[in-house]
């Protein structure tokens, strides 16, 4: 069979089929080859590229952050109870990971702007249908149905950092990037802190429009690749710019990058710690002080926001440390991060806290450390993996990611509605613990995947 006859079999099979409508944008017919005007072409729009994608990232925050601070209103007038909001928090969670990676494969062969958009518009929606339920089982199955969704946000941001900038740069541009999680989670708690208060429906209701809004900017302002739009590859990923167009060519490239590299199977393994102790929080965070601090619940949805914003400081300041410093090398910041992070929420468990100042300034403190680790990690798999499979990479830590939430969901539910808070947060330790010796045991990894001999920026 010719490569041609190969590359049309690939693209009438059922993976060419599910792909069709999110088929990769083909090269510009003009393509720009004069330094002084790609130089300020590539400027504009890895700025355009960076911005549009934060905040796309952010508004998937919207339609899925904004459960835990409708979970105290829902326990108390529908009468469901924490284990079963937990089974909520870990059947979206674990489905979301199983997404993600899925999606993450699908994604790195993917447009990003229709990818991006369509993930974002069904989630919408799922959030529009949950508002207008009541029933315990049909709420599960409607959640768990927006967690796939969810897990269309992230691979086409992968493919377009990675696509977008090089591998010296990535680190504190997906840095930068990163704080969209803290943007979209921060302002979603302070935005349904009011809304609960009216009603806890709004907070599914009034997030919804304001994705199907983000929608319309995505599919406006999102590109494809640099080729896309008339630029060339960026400098330092030449090599692995093919587009894989047979299935089988495609599968032994990711199994080869990906399954078979060891220090992707740990830094994933260390997700899952990671991620247990973000959920534990994120989610938790508004029943944890209602319960054990006794503030309101307006005052929760500001001091998780402040979780959040310490969170984008922390990731910032990772990338920069990785890039000036360590030459890319992320997993070394995640040792000392993860193990601050551990140190910080003793402190908030232990210390008899009599301020909400005091109490937000840890909480802070614990999310610029959790948001370090939580960031470099996806640096760390994209660069080993390539541009070529760095969202089937960053998906295989998210399975291990939200697989956590069999504990930071359900177990810690079980677990405190069994014992209290105390035996839930020497778990949340014991879990900061694991992770820390975990990236220890990456320590050697290198920076990237990319060829010794292949130019870099």
């Amino acid at each position: 069979m010719t490569n041609e006859s190969s590359i049309a079999a690939a693209q009438n099979g059922f993976f060419g089929k599910l792909l069709k409508p999110f088929r990769p944008a083909p090269p510009a017919e003009v393509q720009f080859t004069d330094p002084q005007v790609v130089t300020p072409k590539y400027r504009y729009w890895q700025k355009r590229v960076l911005f549009s994608s934060i905040v796309g990232y952010a508004t998937f925050y919207f339609v899925r952050a904004n459960l835990p601070l409708a979970m105290p209103l829902m326990e108390r007038n529908l009468g469901i109870h924490k284990q079963q909001l937990g089974l909520f928090l870990t059947l979206h969670g674990v489905l979301y990971g199983v997404s993600k990676f899925a999606n993450g494969f699908l994604g790195d062969r993917a447009n990003a702007r229709a990818f991006m958009a369509f993930g974002l518009g069904a989630s919408a929606l799922m959030n529009v249908l949950f508002g207008f339920n009541s029933a315990v089982i049909t709420l599960g199955l409607i959640w768990m149905a927006n967690g796939w969704f969810q897990g269309m946000g992230f691979p086409p941001c992968a493919r377009l950092l990675t696509n977008w900038f090089s591998p010296k740069q990535l680190a504190s541009r997906m840095s930068i990037w990163n704080t969209s999680h803290q943007i979209g989670g921060g302002l979603v708690a302070a935005l349904c802190g009011y809304l609960v208060v009216i009603n806890w429906r709004l907070a599914f209701f009034v997030p919804a429009a304001i994705a199907f809004g983000i929608v319309i900017f995505i599919w406006f302002t999102l590109p494809d690749t640099p080729p896309s739009v008339g630029l060339p590859e960026v400098a330092g990923t030449e090599s692995h710019s093919q587009q894989y167009k047979s299935r089988a060519e495609f599968r032994r490239f990711v199994i080869d990058r990906v399954f078979r590299n060891k220090y992707i199977w740990i830094v994933s393994l260390a997700n899952f710690f990671v991620y247990t102790i973000r959920y534990a929080v994120f989610n938790w965070g508004p029943t944890i002080l209602l319960e054990t601090k006794h503030v309101k619940i307006t005052h929760a949805g500001w001091m998780l926001a402040a979780f959040e914003v310490s969170g984008a400081l922390g990731a910032i300041s990772g990338g920069w440390i990785t890039d000036r410093y360590l030459g890319g090398r992320a997993v070394r910041v995640c040792v000392v991060y993860m193990a601050l992070a551990g140190v910080a929420l003793f402190a908030f468990w232990k210390l008899p806290l009599q301020s909400e100042l005091m109490t937000t300034g840890l909480l802070g403190a614990a999310g610029f450390f959790v948001y370090g680790p939580q960031c470099l990690l996806a640096v760390a798999a994209a660069n080993l993996a390539t541009k070529r499979a760095a969202a089937t990479a960053i998906g295989l830590t998210s399975i291990f990611g939200y697989a956590s939430t069999v504990l930071s969901g359900w177990g810690l539910g079980a677990l405190v509605q069994r014992y209290d808070w105390n035996v839930g947060f020497a778990g949340l330790i014991i879990a900061a613990v694991i992770g820390t010796l975990l990236f220890i045991a990456a320590w050697p990894a290198k920076a990237d995947g990319y060829d010794v001999s292949e130019a870099r920026p």
